[in-house]
């Protein structure tokens, strides 16, 4: 079985879109702002939406299940404050709930959080809960930077994050640490914001000691790490320098990286320098990077060619496409179970 870690519902149906336009509108003219039953999006958009695109796609590349969370870009955690994440959060997440009932053995979810710059995170707890228990998540994306390029949220180690590692812990999920869009012009969205985040939360994590209060949260960070693989000898110094343990030991028993790295040199440096047992297959697609490669002539996020072109051991290759996120997702490995899978 292949198991992708990372999709996004990026191609949901207009409405979706318009809806949250509406909403945004909203925000300087109270007028404007929808109702929640204003969206209507049936089965049947669903379905249109799923079928030519993410469904087609997995079945042409071979992956048989997509962990599918609403799109991050989308999440825009900056806009208006906390009520207005709060109903986008139920909303998108309620979609993907959706669209994981009607393809049961292709995709389960993933949830967003309903986040807002300098709002506790504890705020957040339930609609976590709500999505786990009543929605069946198995995991959530957390963004270390609600403001949106602007980084005023404390460091991931910051006790205000607890309430949601405490949660996680309790509901057995991990979180994939992922920003969301940028209003910052020095940072574009996808180039440079997504890989700034994945470096930046690595380096707070190898900062502080988290895991020593948390010894069973897991992240995965996205984007292969950003820029961690390339730089692994520096993190290993400066670690050194702050006086922490190896990586091996303070980080890696509780961080994992994804493989949505779209040239075979970056997918051979992050097995190169990366435990196989922490590294799990990922495309993101559709996503950022939807076109065709012109020196290969295969789509840039089709990463299971590169994953497979490196010719690992057959164990360590199960591992990356399957093991591996049933071990860091546990509640995925119990719907697989659960599934005679």
């Amino acid at each position: 079985m292949i198991i992708d870690c990372h999709g996004h519902f990026t191609t949901a149906p207009p409405a979706l879109g318009e809806w949250r336009n509406r909403q945004i509108a909203g925000l300087t003219d109270p007028r404007a702002t929808p109702a929640r039953d204003d969206l209507r999006i049936s089965d049947a958009d669903l379905r249109q939406s799923i079928e030519g695109n993410q469904l087609r796609l997995m079945d042409e590349r071979g992956i048989d299940v997509t962990v599918f969370s609403p799109r991050a870009s989308f999440m825009a955690h900056h806009l208006g404050d906390f009520t207005t994440s709060s109903q986008w959060a139920e909303i998108c997440n309620d979609l993907c709930h959706r669209v994981a009932a009607l393809y049961p053995e292709r995709f389960a979810q993933a949830a967003m959080l309903p986040q807002s710059p300098g709002v506790d995170p504890a705020t957040c707890l339930p609609e976590l809960a709500r999505c786990v228990e009543e929605l069946g998540a198995v995991a959530v994306n957390l963004n270390p930077d609600p403001s949106g390029g602007h980084w005023t949220a404390p460091p991931l180690t910051d006790r205000s994050w607890y309430p949601i590692y405490e949660k996680m812990v309790e509901y057995g999920i991990p979180a994939m640490i992922h920003v969301s869009t940028s209003v910052n012009p020095a940072f574009h969205t996808t180039g440079a914001h997504y890989l700034n985040a994945d470096t930046t939360a690595f380096m707070q994590l190898v900062q502080g000691d988290l895991f020593k209060d948390f010894p069973t949260l897991r992240f995965v960070l996205p984007h292969g790490g950003g820029a961690v693989p390339y730089h692994w000898g520096r993190f290993r110094g400066l670690a050194a320098a702050l006086g922490k343990p190896p990586l091996e030991e303070h980080v890696l028993g509780n961080v994992y990286f994804d493989t949505c790295v779209y040239h075979q040199p970056g997918i051979d440096l992050l097995l190169d320098v990366i435990p196989a047992r922490n590294i799990l297959f990922a495309s993101e697609m559709i996503g950022a990077v939807r076109d065709i490669d012109p020196c290969t002539g295969h789509h840039f996020d089709d990463t299971r060619r590169y994953v497979e072109a490196v010719k690992l051991p057959d164990a360590e290759l199960d591992d990356i496409q399957e093991r591996n996120a049933r071990t860091v997702y546990p509640r995925l490995d119990a719907l697989l179970t659960r599934q005679g899978r």
